[in-house]
């Protein structure tokens, strides 16, 4: 005879619990969904500073790309025309003088091909090709800001004589590829940057405004090592 009330006890009970815990859910979800908008807000300028880029480095059809930030152009008959791109050339900014290879010296592919004097700093560049140097843009030696002003023209650096070139080509990126892959440099660049630059670079890109050549250079030494390191894949010297 007691078996209703008792179960009308126990579901009295049971709803009471449910009041009690909806209103704990709906706060526990309410916290987890402000937790992504402020890390967003947190990572705001950087991705600014992503966007922005993406597009910033020219990357030209017929050019190809070694992940070094280094290009090459076949010139016909296993002659190259070699170069530091638009991306290198941004980051480091016009250099103070170049010390490039005699004419003669073997280059290796991925081994230090050239270096730039910026400031105190050496910064080295990575061949993108295997072969022996035949001409140097005395131009550029001459006035090392070329590189800066037309890297892909004026401001090239080697002519190579490359005895394979269907294999050197092959290890270089074409253009289409490219495009994306400096897309990607772009986003590690603004991820690598310290806060405060980070910041400023986004309210920069935010007022209309690029960059200005040389973002390398607002960096202390510690932060350029790894990031020269991580994007040239070489090392301050």
């Amino acid at each position: 005879m007691d078996f209703l009330p008792t179960k009308g006890i126990e579901y009295l009970v049971v709803i009471g619990y449910l009041l009690v815990l909806i209103p704990f859910w709906f706060v526990l979800q309410g916290g987890r969904r402000r937790q992504p908008a402020a890390a967003a807000a947190r990572t705001a300028p950087l991705a600014k500073v992503a966007e922005g880029l993406r597009g910033w480095f020219r990357v030209p059809e017929g050019v190809h790309f070694h992940q070094g930030h280094t290009w090459a152009v076949p010139e016909g008959g296993g002659v190259f025309k070699v170069g530091l791109d638009d991306f290198a050339q941004r980051l480091v900014g016009p250099p103070d003088a170049l010390r490039l290879p005699k004419v003669g010296t073997a280059l290796r592919e991925g081994e230090k091909g050239w270096s730039l004097g910026v400031g105190d700093r050496t910064v080295d560049l990575l061949s993108p090709v295997r072969g022996e140097v035949l001409e140097v843009n005395a131009e550029a030696l001459d006035d090392p800001a070329l590189v800066s002003a037309d890297p892909y023209g004026r401001g090239w650096l080697l002519r190579v004589k490359v005895p394979q070139p269907d294999a050197a080509l092959k290890n270089l990126l074409p253009w289409r590829l490219a495009t994306a892959w400096m897309e990607d440099a772009a986003n590690r660049l603004s991820a690598a940057m310290s806060p405060p630059l980070g910041a400023a670079l986004g309210r920069v890109l935010q007022d209309g405004g690029i960059p200005v050549a040389g973002i390398a250079r607002q960096i202390d030494p510690e932060h350029w090592d790894r990031l020269a390191a991580e994007l040239l894949l070489t090392g301050e010297r």
